[in-house]
């Protein structure tokens, strides 16, 4: 099981990031690449209490999915909304200079993973509480979606 506590699993998520372009085109959504890449780190910026992000009002039954969203073995399936504060159409962070913002993702990686943490992870918008061993797997699995998005 993928999980960015692996560091094998750290590096391969860093190599596929390595081969996106501002032009890579997307294989499904309405991201390009540049708003990808600041997606992925205004989500890790958002549970790590770094970017306002806040909870959903209203019945939430994604806490009761959660552990088969994070484990079941299947690829997440495109067209799941996202929180606005993460949405880069709606008020996500817009891209600036591409290797600016792919720098900015790396290091959202580098705090989200390092040990000891420096940050206590917020509630999850989704699935709110988590474990460590959840975060690091939600971590992954955010972060292969998008890729794979872009053909990495």
């Amino acid at each position: 099981m993928k999980t960015l506590s692996d560091p094998a699993c750290r590096q391969e998520i860093l190599a596929r990031l390595a081969v996106i372009a501002p032009d890579s085109p997307r294989r499904w959504g309405t991201m390009n690449a540049s708003q990808m890449i600041c997606h992925a780190s205004d989500a890790l910026l958002g549970v790590m209490g770094d970017k306002p992000m806040e909870l959903p009002r209203g019945l939430n039954l994604w806490p009761l999915m959660k552990s088969f969203v994070l484990y079941a073995p299947f690829q997440w399936p495109h067209g799941v909304p996202t929180r606005p504060e993460i949405d880069q159409q709606l008020g996500g962070t817009p891209p600036s200079q591409f290797e600016n913002d792919m720098r900015t993702l790396i290091a959202a990686l580098d705090k989200f993973t390092a040990q000891p943490r420096t940050f206590k992870f917020r509630p999850h918008p989704m699935f709110r509480q988590m474990s460590e061993k959840d975060w690091m797997r939600w971590g992954y699995l955010h972060t292969d979606h998008h890729v794979r998005q872009f053909g990495a």
